[in-house]
Formats: structure tokens, C-alpha cells, sequence
């Protein structure tokens, strides 16, 4: 078995040849809490959606699609709405 290589290897043999840090090295660097590696972006939802697949009438789509932005949302909604009149939610 082979022996692991560090993950990054010294560039430099004097401390004096370190690359400066700039600003385009923090904007880059990991952000660590403590020993904790901090994820970056945005945060993960507590109720998140599942894809599916559903075939509904071209017709349907393209109207939904016309309605602008949002339109996937407002279908969740729509599909809300008729489970709660159905008493089902």
C-alpha cells in the first residue's frame, strides 16, 4: 500500500518566500469555527421539496410557464389548496 502525499505540497523552503496573502486569498480561504470547517452559501432549509416527475397537458405547462416566475411554487400552492378542500391536509 502506498503511503498518502500531503494534500498540498511547501512551494517554498524560507518563510520569507511565502506568497502574500491578498484579498483574493481570503475571499477563497475556508472559514474554520474552532476545529469546525464553516459551510459556505446559504443555508440548508429545515423543509426541503422533493423532485418529481409529472406529466400534465402541454397546454397547462405552457400557461403555468407564461405566469412568470414562481410558476412551480404556485403549482405546490394550487395543489395545497385542493388537498386542504378535500380534507385531506
Amino acid at each position: 500500500m502506498t503511503a498518502k502525499k500531503p494534500t498540498t505540497t511547501a512551494i517554498w523552503n524560507d518563510a520569507d518566500d511565502a506568497p502574500e496573502l491578498s484579498e483574493s486569498f481570503f475571499k477563497t480561504a475556508d472559514l474554520y469555527q474552532g476545529t469546525q470547517l464553516k459551510a459556505r452559501g446559504r443555508p440548508k432549509a429545515l423543509v426541503t421539496k422533493e423532485p418529481v416527475k409529472l406529466r400534465i397537458d402541454a397546454d397547462l405547462l405552457a400557461a403555468l410557464r407564461e405566469s412568470g416566475e414562481g410558476w412551480q411554487t404556485r403549482i405546490n400552492d394550487m395543489l395545497r389548496a385542493s388537498l386542504r378542500l378535500a380534507g385531506r391536509v
